[in-house]
């Protein structure tokens, strides 16, 4: 009996340092820049002994030094409802399950949120454990964070090409000049990687990414500009949206 009462008590704590812990660094990388993810470090130690690089190409910009492209091509390419939802779009997942019933290839519905959430504060995988954490730290970066610091984490800490992580590394590596000024159809290039940045590769498009690109660019035509900081997206208009200053 003694035992049992010590091991519940060891849990009760755990489970306290656990949520304290997760709190404050959520709330830390709500204003501190995110210069290096668990996916950077176990890429790196996965290539010790190859001939792969053990050192990651990573720059961190403020979001409005990225090109004002990227996030709508981000959006059209993964997430053309990030704007409207709370960190998961029920709608896509109905959709992906839907498709996975009848369909041998399987379609993911995760959002530019959770793979945030996903990239600065887990591992890859896909066992129950680290789906149900992904749930958790994306439900809390949309509580602690804006859109606009979901959008900047997350076009820093992704993986856009081998041991290439983020815009501006991406930019610079692939097109020889800086996040700013990218151009709309090389953020288009660089959102059809997205899926598989180290198969496709936006230094050497292929024909199949190529036509993914111009997929991509027809459907930015219809997404909204990204929202500046201070503002907020109002999907009320017939034209499809309009900011509005915060209040």
């Amino acid at each position: 009996m003694y035992i049992f009462k010590l091991f519940l008590k060891f849990i009760k704590w755990l489970l306290i340092v656990f949520f304290c812990s997760t709190i404050l660094a959520v709330i830390a990388y709500r204003f501190v820049p995110v210069y290096i993810t668990p996916l950077m470090v176990i890429r790196s130690v996965s290539h010790v002994g190859t001939d792969k690089s053990i050192f990651w190409r990573h720059e961190w910009k403020s979001l409005d030094k990225i090109s004002k492209h990227l996030p709508v091509a981000v959006m059209a390419s993964e997430d053309q409802r990030f704007l409207l939802h709370h960190g998961f779009d029920f709608d896509a997942i109905q959709k992906a399950v839907k498709h996975n019933r009848s369909h041998s290839s399987k379609r993911g519905a995760s959002t530019i949120s959770q793979q945030t959430a996903k990239n600065v504060f887990l591992w890859p995988g896909r066992s129950w454990v680290r789906k149900g954490l992904e749930t958790y730290f994306t439900f809390m970066i949309e509580l602690f964070w804006s859109k606009q610091r979901i959008m900047e984490v997350y076009l820093n800490s992704i993986e856009m090409g081998e041991s290439i992580y983020g815009a501006e590394a991406v930019a610079k590596e692939h097109f020889g000049k800086s996040a700013d000024v990218l151009t709309r159809d090389e953020c288009a290039l660089i959102a059809a990687t997205l899926p598989n940045p180290l198969v496709f590769d936006s230094s050497r498009p292929t024909d199949y990414m190529l036509r993914r690109r111009r997929q991509i660019e027809q459907q930015m035509r219809f997404m909204p500009s990204f929202p500046k900081a201070g503002e907020s997206y109002d999907p009320s208009t017939s034209q499809g949206g309009i900011y509005r200053q915060k209040r």
